[in-house]
């Protein structure tokens, strides 16, 4: 056998992106809507991880100083230890190590075996459905009513063939107008879609989360997600909520590591775990927290798009739906085109005719950057070796 390989260097490349028609939402300033003609400024950057093995990984996202002076030099095949020590050097503040350079080391090992990393995490699924998931609601035109809300869910059932809604409702707006919109989507498409509500903590009092949750009942929601404002890390509310309604709960955004998470299953606060490879370790940790929620006989929900995630779904028995978002039906272009093909993008339209997205199948993420574009727009680069 030949030396194991090592990380050389680390380079971070930063772009800028404007989407067009996308504001924040005025009162507030937190949240993203919907208003013709705005363009908000944004951007990203690209992780590029190099090895003297002559393999590099390429990813969305970025690396801290400190998490680059520990890998350089380090093994990229050993990603448990590396896992685990990043773990213990984030204990205090998310408990998890970073989530990026994570990805990086799978996309490494997947292109030294020469194998997609959905085979090395023992995938079988080459395609995944997926729910249509909303932007939050406005006042401007475009997700403005509750009738709004019903004409898209059905416009991506049939449209795109999405076998699943999750809506992100309004800001501070009157809570009957979010009850009438969980129950004008399920009058809209009929019984043969799943819809799910995520309020993203919006709700002031629990009479509102109550309210809104009797409706789901009605409307017989697949789940209810972190309703509570600043709720979406309390065990207790949960618990205390799933005794007064029977819409299954999603729990899980906003709290980090596998022991917070064991409690919450624990405390019955959750129905189905949520897990993200940016805030909980990466893949590592997504196939964590599947195998723990797999343990209790629950499913794991995996928190938002990207290729990583397309990856782990083709490996986990037990989860239900990829999240294609943030969608609107007056915002056609919401990422930035990083990737020269278009359906590795998690646009609205990048779904088959059955609402579901490919899992790559090139070795390691398998999907080609769009060079031309990120050069185009780079404003900027951060180097480690």
């Amino acid at each position: 056998m030949g030396a194991a390989p090592k990380i050389t260097r680390i380079v971070v490349i930063h772009y800028a992106h404007e989407i067009e028609n996308l504001t924040m939402e005025d009162a507030y300033g937190f949240d993203m809507v919907y208003k013709e003609g705005a363009r908000l400024p944004g951007g990203g950057s690209i992780l590029t991880v190099e090895t003297d093995a002559g393999v590099r990984a390429e990813v969305p996202g970025g690396i801290d100083a400190r998490t680059a002076s520990y890998l350089l030099g380090r093994n990229p095949l050993e990603r448990e230890i590396i896992w685990q020590d990043l773990k213990r050097l984030n204990r205090g503040n998310t408990s998890t190590p970073p989530g990026d350079h994570d990805v990086a080391l799978w996309d490494i090992a997947g292109k030294l075996a020469d194998v997609p990393i959905s085979a090395l995490l023992g995938g079988w699924r080459t395609r995944l459905p997926c729910y249509a998931s909303t932007y939050h609601g406005d006042e401007n035109g475009g997700l403005s009513t509750p009738e709004d809300y019903g004409a898209f869910a059905l416009h991506c059932k049939e449209e795109y063939g999405y076998p699943a809604f999750k809506i992100h409702g309004w800001i501070g707006a009157p809570i009957t107008r979010e009850v009438a919109a969980v129950l004008a989507i399920r009058d809209a498409v009929g019984d043969d879609m799943d819809i799910m509500l995520d309020p993203a903590g919006a709700f002031g009092t629990f009479d509102d989360v109550l309210k809104v949750g009797r409706a789901c009942d009605e409307a017989k929601y697949f789940w209810y997600e972190d309703a509570f404002r600043g709720g979406g890390v309390s065990q207790f509310v949960h618990a205390k909520l799933r005794q007064f309604i029977k819409t299954p709960l999603l729990m899980g955004e906003h709290i980090r590591g596998l022991e917070t998470k064991a409690d919450a299953i624990h405390a019955g606060a959750v129905d189905y775990l949520r897990a993200g490879s940016g805030r909980d370790g990466g893949i590592t940790g997504v196939m964590k927290l599947a195998v723990l929620a797999e343990a209790y006989g629950l499913d794991v929900e995996l928190h938002g798009g990207g290729l990583a995630h397309r990856h782990c779904m083709a490996a986990i028995r037990n989860t239900n739906y990829y999240e294609l978002g943030l969608v609107h039906p007056n915002v056609k272009h919401t990422k930035a085109p990083i990737y020269a093909d278009p359906k590795w993008r998690d646009e609205l339209y990048s779904v088959d005719s059955e609402g579901c997205v490919a899992v790559p199948q090139d070795p390691g993420l398998g999907v080609e950057f769009d060079w031309s574009f990120i050069n185009a727009n780079k404003t900027g680069e951060t180097v480690y070796e």
